[in-house]
């Protein structure tokens, strides 16, 4: 495969959804990728569903979005024989992927030291639910735990009093992008000292690790965000407002910006409550119902076209079959189309990166269980000779 990380070789022991976007991401970046599956069912994420597609509708369309770009072998590594072939792949890979819980790979047999015994140049990344020590270390985690954990929640919904989660299982995600950069951090350090290393994160560190402002807010500021709906916590206007056929939303981010929008609006800018952000912030109730009043006026399309004609941020709300279809999201490279074994030609959402000048991967489709282990093995033994 071409890309940056065209001579790499991952070896995913991962399963679900935090381990494998991150061996999909380095799959997207040109690796190799082995994933390692148990033989009875492999991957959990396999039964994950609805929706499930196929002939006989036992094919996860949650397993497809994180394991495209890889091959599948099925291992049993409690056994003996399988554990022997994990030391053989171990021995030829440059990464190693795993989510197990804290102590689960060390009690089959692949601690961090015999891993660097078996292979000095391996980088492992390591992803657990809330870290591998610490007080609570070690303890279970799955996604919207880690969201209501990790103070995501809490910033969103409508108001205090009812926290959200976020629609898409941002924690996972969040915690594979970390572990891919810290995978490609370790392999260019091993360049300069010829040794891997161990890259960890968790769900809890990937929700923290997106705080920011809102973070900020408390461990400086001494205020602690809350749920604000819709709107920006600390920019207005910067929300989504109703007009005559549903909702918009514009961003405001400086005065300037605040200056064309009241002029399309017809609402005076400089009046005290508007002047500047923190005034506009402070009468942010006020400015919204002052805004959705003009805003009632005329339809969706309408507002769009003046407010991009006045070069202001705004856009629809689209749902998720509007953005696939949407000629920009397609132009991004943000859909693939690849040869699946059962289903033939598919669509997948494609990886979020581009680099210039550099003949893009030619995507594969996540593998059937077990359905490259005579090509791996074949792979093996060729790289052992």
């Amino acid at each position: 495969m071409l890309g940056p990380l065209g001579d790499i070789v991952v070896l995913d022991l991962s399963r679900a959804l935090a381990g494998p976007h991150a061996a999909q991401m380095l799959g997207d970046l040109g690796a190799r990728v082995i994933k390692v599956e148990h033989p009875d069912g492999g991957d959990e994420s396999r039964g994950w569903g609805p929706p499930f597609v196929g002939p006989d509708h036992d094919i996860s369309t949650y397993f497809l979005s994180a394991n495209r770009n890889k091959q599948s072998i099925a291992v049993d590594l409690k056994s003996a024989e399988g554990r022997s072939l994990i030391e053989r792949l171990v021995r030829q890979s440059d990464v190693l992927v795993e989510n197990f819980r804290t102590g689960v790979l060390d009690r089959l047999g692949f601690s961090v030291e015999r891993l660097h015994e078996l292979n000095p140049r391996l980088v492992v990344l390591s992803i657990t639910g809330f870290g591998h020590d610490g007080p609570e270390g070690g303890r279970p985690g799955y996604d919207q735990i880690a969201q209501g954990e990790g103070g995501l929640m809490s910033l969103t919904g409508p108001s205090p009093d009812e926290p959200y989660r976020v629609g898409a299982s941002i924690s996972d995600l969040l915690a594979g992008i970390h572990g891919a950069y810290g995978v490609v951090a370790a392999l260019y350090e091993r360049e300069h000292t010829g040794v891997g290393r161990v890259v960890r994160t968790s769900l809890l560190a990937a929700i923290t690790g997106v705080h920011a402002y809102h973070g900020t807010a408390w461990t400086v500021g001494g205020q602690v965000p809350v749920a604000g709906g819709n709107h920006h916590a600390s920019i207005a206007p910067y929300g989504a407002f109703h007009c005559s056929d549903g909702m918009l939303q514009i961003a405001a981010a400086n005065d300037g910006q605040w200056r064309k929008v009241a002029a399309l609006l017809g609402i005076d800018p400089g009046q005290p409550r508007y002047a500047t952000n923190r005034d506009r912030f402070a009468h942010r109730a006020e400015l919204i119902a002052d805004m959705e009043k003009a805003l009632s006026a005329h339809d969706r399309a309408h507002w769009l076209a003046a407010l991009a004609e006045a070069g202001v941020p705004a856009g629809a709300i689209r749902s998720i079959d509007e953005v696939y279809e949407w000629a920009q999201t397609r132009s991004q490279g943000l859909v693939v189309e690849v040869e699946h074994p059962v289903l033939g030609t598919i669509e997948l959402p494609g990886p979020p990166l581009r680099f210039d000048g550099l003949t893009g991967v030619e995507h594969t489709a996540p593998p059937a269980l077990g359905q490259d282990g005579d090509a791996v093995l074949a792979w093996l033994e060729e790289r052992e000779r």
